[in-house]
């Protein structure tokens, strides 16, 4: 599969989907920030590994103890997909935190006190 086909964009969409819903409302790992979105994925053309990026709207402990606890579930994530998924081949999953999401918020922040000085 090639990385810029349609068939790539769906299979990351729907991974990345099927991840956001099994850490929402399956994981009851306290660890995990209730604030945890799946940004996106990169699966592997193989299909053998993905790329999970998380972002965690709180503290950088929040955001540690979310990492720990996400690292600990990841089999249990990646069997729960194997259910849900009719691939060949199960993705080894791995979560990388992203800050783009909080990173989009303070710019925004910040835009706004320049445009509203007060």
């Amino acid at each position: 599969m090639k990385r810029n086909s349609i068939k790539y964009s769906r299979m990351n969409g729907e991974v990345q989907r099927e991840i956001s819903k099994i850490i929402a409302h399956d994981i009851k790992d306290p660890r995990i920030h209730p604030m945890t979105t799946v940004v996106s994925v990169e699966v592997t053309p193989d299909l053998k590994y993905a790329k999970v990026f998380v972002s965690v709207l709180g503290s950088d402990e929040d955001k540690e103890n979310t990492r720990i606890g996400l690292k600990s579930a990841a089999s249990h994530v990646r069997s729960r997909l194997a259910k849900t998924l009719n691939l060949r081949n199960t993705p080894e999953l791995t979560f990388v935190m992203d800050d783009s999401i909080e990173y989009g918020v303070n710019m925004s922040k910040r835009i706004d006190q320049v445009n509203h000085p007060e």
